[in-house]
């Protein structure tokens, strides 16, 4: 059966959402013990089944505002194909040091090998050197895979295919990149940051630290999962590609510690065409992390300059946002709703936004500039439908007691594809 291809299309935060890539939490979230925690970057253990309930009122949120594409689906439409199914099985297994597990993948079932791929194959103990290993997994499962934006990011008509700051999450990005390729689901260029890499490149980012402002204008993170080459990688491969017009790269350097801070749309995220949240201690006060202006004309860097702070760089480029605070004003509250993803919204229409219900004096901040709230499970029943359907400004609130604790929000579980234009 054929499919008709999406055209990815996205050049705005805010844009009007037409299609989504999810990733529901499966096994692979509860195939974690205490001991591997640190290394699925993880702040804590997740209840499976809670974690699940809470998703489900994200993704049927979504479910009734766009067309929502599901990973796993995908990942079966490429397994489908022989070739497309080879290169990935070979490229993963090279990766992780697991080239004698080739032929076992090869023989498995489409639908099988797309679970085993997610949710991890358990080590064959026949040899001395699997043995002395005392490893449960060969292939370890993809814990983090429901945060599918930090794997693959669209820009304009291009999936970047992100190389990731831990090995763990390699995987991800290698199945993202097929499933754009191979998967014909998808209109769109690809740009693969792995390839042609070196284990010891810096080249690393991913998509939790980049932003579309504007069409002219991208926001990116520098801090531990992005590096100034994986910025220079970007420059060079998108602003440059485009060499017409002016382009505007402003980049946010972020503090390694704490680990809630590892993403820029943890500590800034757009809301509407004249709003944004912000964690205000690293945004709006004096601290010793630099924001940097890029400019971009006709395909050349023709300037990289030190500037005031995002707000005040965004304001010089036409963009006066008014920044509502994580958290209220109390110093306490900003820090414990930070921690909890606070700061990171999901927009699917200009003023229209997906967060937590449990950060309660983020949404006393959105309540006071004129924003309904509205509870996820209110809105999947069909009630407060005239609310979000219509002009008016609303958050979408969904239960998060569970999801939080893998270190991620609204924006983190949302992978647009497709956006209408603003009309700026």
């Amino acid at each position: 059966m054929e499919h008709s291809k999406l055209k990815i299309e996205v050049q705005s935060e805010i844009g009007r959402l037409n299609a989504v890539l999810l990733h529901r939490p499966g096994a692979e979230v509860e195939n974690m013990t205490p001991r591997n925690v640190q290394r699925a970057l993880y702040s804590d253990i997740l209840n499976l089944s809670i974690a699940q309930n809470e998703y489900e009122q994200l993704s049927g949120v979504l479910s009734k505002l766009a067309s929502v594409y599901e990973v796993r689906e995908l990942l079966v439409r490429v397994l489908e194909q022989w070739k497309p199914r080879a290169d990935l099985i070979h490229r993963i297994c090279v990766a992780e040091d697991v080239v004698p597990y080739i032929d076992t993948l090869m023989a498995m079932e489409s639908v099988e090998l797309a679970r085993v791929l997610i949710e991890g194959l358990p080590a064959r103990v026949d040899t001395l050197t699997s043995y002395l290993r005392n490893e449960y997994y060969a292939l370890y499962p993809l814990y983090n895979f429901y945060f599918t934006r930090d794997a693959a990011v669209t820009i304009g008509n291009q999936a970047l295919i992100c190389r990731m700051a831990n090995k763990v999450r390699m995987r991800e990005s290698l199945i993202m990149d097929a499933i754009y390729r191979y998967s014909g689901a998808f209109e769109c260029g690809v740009v693969d940051a792995n390839e042609n890499q070196s284990e010891k490149s810096e080249i690393i980012m991913e998509g939790g630290d980049i932003l579309i402002a504007r069409e002219d204008i991208l926001i990116v993170g520098n801090g531990v999962r992005t590096t100034p080459q994986g910025i220079d990688f970007i420059v060079d491969r998108f602003c440059k590609a485009h060499p017409s017009g002016i382009l505007h790269v402003l980049v946010q350097q972020l503090p390694s510690q704490p680990e809630s801070f590892i993403h820029l749309d943890m500590v800034f995220t757009l809301l509407d065409k004249d709003k944004c949240m912000i964690f205000k201690p690293l945004i709006m006060q004096a601290n010793q992390y630099q924001t940097v202006h890029i400019t971009i004309d006709q395909g050349k860097v023709a300037s990289i300059r030190p500037v005031a702070g995002l707000l005040p760089a965004l304001k010089e480029l036409g963009m006066d946002l008014k920044p509502l605070v994580c958290g209220g004003e109390d110093d306490w509250d900003q820090e414990r709703e930070q921690w909890h993803s606070g700061a990171n919204f999901f927009a699917f229409a200009p003023g229209k936004v997906l967060t937590y219900a449990r950060n309660i004096h983020t949404l006393e901040e959105l309540d006071k500039v004129g924003f309904n709230i509205v509870r996820a499970s209110d809105f999947i029943a069909g009630k407060q439908e005239d609310v979000v359907l219509s002009e008016k400004s609303c958050a979408i609130t969904i239960d998060g007691s569970e999801l939080p604790r893998g270190g991620g929000g609204a924006r983190c579980m949302t992978m647009p594809l497709s956006r209408q234009k603003v009309n700026w």
